[in-house]
């Protein structure tokens, strides 16, 4: 029992002594605090796509921290993004067997979404224009539209956060 006391107690002091200097926290620009969305252009031919890349950007952003989502009027710095382009893809094909045709009924959606970051009254952006994306399988069950549109939130909500997780990075 005391070997096992002394172990917990050397390791205890061992992990506190490597831990020193070391701390968590936004490794974001220093300078910035704020952020604001202009709208986003959606060149895709779904609907509602900037009301739900707005939107996802908005979690995105709340969920990562590092900076705060205010108005344009009082932001640090200001995104200006586009919705480039989505890809709907099915993974299985049909097969037909024995007379019976066999359709998939798994799809693959992905959002293609570029953007920027300027700050209001520099030349050079903060972050240079970049392209990310999100991916996002989806079955349907019933309803292929339904389906469609719900994975449709889900890829820019994953668009999203790997854009959020950029910017914040990225300086």
């Amino acid at each position: 029992m005391f070997k096992l006391v002394k172990l917990f107690l050397f390791s205890s002091v061992i992990i506190i002594i490597s831990s020193c200097g070391y701390h968590s926290g936004s490794i974001a620009h220093p300078q910035i605090r704020t952020i604001a969305f202009s709208p986003v252009i959606n060149e895709t031919y779904l609907p509602l796509g900037s009301a739900y890349m707005r939107q996802s950007l908005s979690e995105a952003f709340q969920r990562d921290g590092s900076w705060k989502v205010v108005s344009i009027e009082k932001a640090d710095c200001i995104m200006y993004s586009r919705i480039v382009n989505v890809v709907i893809a099915a993974p299985d094909i049909t097969i037909p067997q024995n007379s019976i045709n066999y359709f998939t009924t798994q799809f693959g959606i992905t959002v293609y979404f570029e953007f920027t970051i300027i700050i209001p009254g520099r030349p050079q952006p903060l972050v240079p224009t970049t392209q990310v994306s999100g991916q996002v399988q989806y079955q349907v069950p019933v309803d292929y539209y339904v389906s469609q549109e719900v994975a449709f939130q889900q890829a820019c909500y994953e668009a999203a956060l790997n854009a959020a997780s950029t910017s914040t990075e990225s300086w």
